[in-house]
């Protein structure tokens, strides 16, 4: 019925005001709802990245505070270092201290779901992947320091020097790393690595005979038996052979173990179930503890940055030789990590490596941090697992095998400062040293524990294959505690890229993870079923 006083026009238009009426409030609803869910949805990515957002802000907090104490007064006692970096050891403190855990358990968990064949295609891709990359590295960092020539025409006598070159036989140093993926002791290879030393020692022996010239060597502990006139012996000083010790974990050990032990539990089948069962607890329980210690982190990284900077000798030597050497080993590592790595993941992919890198971008702030790659180890896993979706059995088979034998970076590094002492001194290396710096360097690179400045110790081998003077290594070492982050972030990455493209060719080999056999989601139907959900 129509009201009063109204036609039958009024009420159409009426209905078309208000059809009008009604739906500008609903495009304004609808405009506010989509900025509403697009303000959320970047809070909710601020929020996922507040802990990366934090770590990038503490590396400009610790240069700023170091920058700042350095200004006070000039010299710094090694006590007084020890007060600016004590929050930056407690976080190094945290992160070894689960590498033990997460290493063991992980390991022994993934390699026991898996057969021997599948194990044995994984190892194989991985040592692949590792060989060729650091390869890679090393030909990159040779091509840049000829083509540069960072050490060209300098003047050696002018070039400061700063610390101390370490003494080291390279034979030593390659049965070292095949002693410690052998240990003779799991217990002590849980805190500390194989390393021989030499050592000066007296021993006894037998003054020259004037009769036939010769000279009797006592034993090395200069015990003398049956001796009736000891004025006939003297003492004199030798080298001797010694197990000096690293005092950081054989992690290279441990993962030997692991995975024997992992490929031997997985054949025993359901007696051995109680000791995975008690792994995957492990693993749970550990990155747990990791997530309450990585808060600390920013902290911990940016009083480790400001102790360094206050530490250091001096600035004004990167305007000379050592700032071009500076320059030369940045420029590789950037080329390396961020052009050469990605373009070998597309090739072998075929995804977007830099999304990739951006899954990983916590672990490289970590590993900037710590200059560690052991260290940064849980950060690692954890990044791999749940932002990149790597298999975890993957993730922790690729990772601590490339925490210790995977060094891009150190490979690089050792190249470039090899051409670039030979360089200072002005030698002129042929095709053959070249190649002799390659295999060296990569050889060397593998022997570098994933440590601080590890790179240093075996830098000592590529100098004394090349004849050239270890003690150089002094005119570098000012600038190495920086460049060592780089390095490090760089090993971390090639690790990362390599447990990807790993991931990629294994995970159709593998099978099933326990929690996706048992998928209790009611939006999940098992493959192979048919939705019997009722209408």
């Amino acid at each position: 019925m129509e009201s009063p006083g109204t036609s039958p026009m009024d009420n159409n238009v009426n209905a078309v005001n208000t059809h009008v009426f009604v739906a500008v409030p609903v495009e304004n609803r609808g405009y506010r709802s989509k900025a509403k869910y697009f303000g959320k949805k970047c809070l909710e990515s601020i929020k996922e990245s507040s802990l990366l957002i934090a770590l990038l802000i503490s590396v400009f907090v610790g240069v700023f505070i170091g920058l700042i104490i350095r200004s006070t007064k000039e010299n710094f006692t090694k006590r007084e270092l020890m007060y600016i970096g004590f929050p930056g050891e407690i976080l190094m403190r945290m992160l070894k201290m689960l590498i033990l855990p997460i290493v063991l358990s992980s390991l022994v968990s993934g390699i026991a779901g898996l057969d021997a064949k599948t194990c044995g295609k994984m190892g194989l891709r991985t040592i692949c992947y590792f060989g060729t990359t650091t390869f890679f590295s090393v030909c990159l960092g040779i091509l840049l320091c000829v083509s540069i020539q960072p050490g060209g025409n300098a003047d050696r006598s002018s070039m400061s020097r700063h610390g101390e070159a370490q003494q080291l036989n390279s034979v030593d140093a390659y049965m070292d790393l095949i002693r410690n993926v052998f240990p003779d002791n799991l217990i002590s290879a849980c805190f500390n690595a194989y390393r021989t030393k030499e050592v000066d020692k007296q021993m006894r022996v037998k003054k020259e005979n004037e009769a036939n010239g010769s000279i009797t060597t006592v034993s090395p502990t200069g015990i003398v038996h049956n001796v009736t006139n000891d004025t006939d012996y003297e003492l004199v000083w030798v080298k001797v052979q010694k197990n000096a010790g690293t005092n950081n974990p054989n992690v290279l050990g441990i993962v030997m173990f692991s995975i024997l032990f992992g490929c031997v539990l997985g054949r025993m089948g359901e007696r051995g179930r109680p000791i995975v069962a008690f792994c995957d607890a492990l693993v749970e329980v550990t990155m747990r503890l990791f997530t309450m210690f990585l808060w600390f982190s920013p902290v911990g990284i940016a009083f480790l940055i400001a102790a360094k900077i206050v530490g250091m000798a001096d600035f004004s030597i990167l305007l000379g030789k050592v700032g071009m050497y500076f320059i030369t080993v940045i420029l590789g590592l950037f080329i390396h990590g961020g052009i050469v790595l990605p373009f070998l993941y597309i090739i072998l992919v075929r995804k977007n490596p830099y999304r990739f890198i951006y899954g990983i971008s916590q672990a490289m702030a970590t590993a900037f941090g710590t200059a560690s790659s052991s260290a940064t180890m849980p950060v690692t896993l954890r990044c791999l697992e749940h932002n990149n979706h790597v298999d975890p059995r993957v993730a922790s088979f690729v990772i601590p095998i490339g925490a210790t034998i995977n060094m891009d970076g150190t490979a690089l590094y050792e190249a470039v400062a090899a051409l670039f002492i030979a360089q200072v001194n002005d030698m002129t290396l042929d095709f053959g040293q070249i190649i002799t710096t390659s295999i060296t360097a990569t050889a060397a690179s593998v022997g570098a524990a994933g440590i601080p400045q590890a790179g240093l110790v075996t830098l000592v081998i590529v100098l004394s294959a090349l004849g050239l003077p270890v003690e150089d290594v002094t005119l570098i070492l000012v600038v190495d505690w920086f460049l060592d982050r780089f390095r490090t972030m760089t090993n971390v990455t090639g690790d990362c890229l390599g447990a990807g493209i790993v991931h990629h060719y294994s995970v159709g080999e593998m099978p099933p993870l326990e929690h996706e056999m048992h998928d209790t989601d009611p939006g999940k139907v098992p493959n192979g079923q048919q939705d019997i959900t009722p209408v």
